[in-house]
């Protein structure tokens, strides 16, 4: 049973990190169409490449295991960017928070297992 815990927390954190990586690079190579949808969200444009920079930072520690307590928060970052991203669009009402909604579901299920996988090698 672990190898299944520990196969679906690879494949659902794969999954969401895809989705981070695509959209970092989006910020980093696609910056005027972005910023366009920044300015309708009502967010300004100077949040483009931090953020790009931290979504990139942000799966590294995902993926890689450095610090339990670094990868809490790197997963508490990612909750709180896919929250705010779903409630931008929601509140403009242009149909777009679909992807954060599966990112939403991805990362919870990423961090689920995670914590399963924890609990049992703490526990061996």
């Amino acid at each position: 049973m672990n190898k299944y815990i520990k196969i679906a927390n690879w494949v659902f954190t794969a999954l969401f990190c895809f989705i981070m990586l695509y959209s970092a690079t989006m910020y980093l190579t696609k910056y005027e169409m972005v910023k366009g949808f920044f300015e309708t969200l009502g967010y300004p444009s100077y949040l483009i490449y931090p953020l790009a920079i931290l979504k990139i930072l942000g799966v590294i520690t995902l993926l890689a295991n450095f610090n339990k307590t670094l990868k809490e928060w790197a997963y508490s970052a990612f909750f709180f960017e896919v929250i705010l991203a779903f409630f931008a669009h929601y509140m403009i009402k242009d149909g777009g928070g679909g992807t954060a909604l599966v990112a939403l579901f991805l990362l919870a299920l990423s961090y689920f297992f995670w914590k399963k996988t924890n609990l049992k090698s703490n526990k061996e």
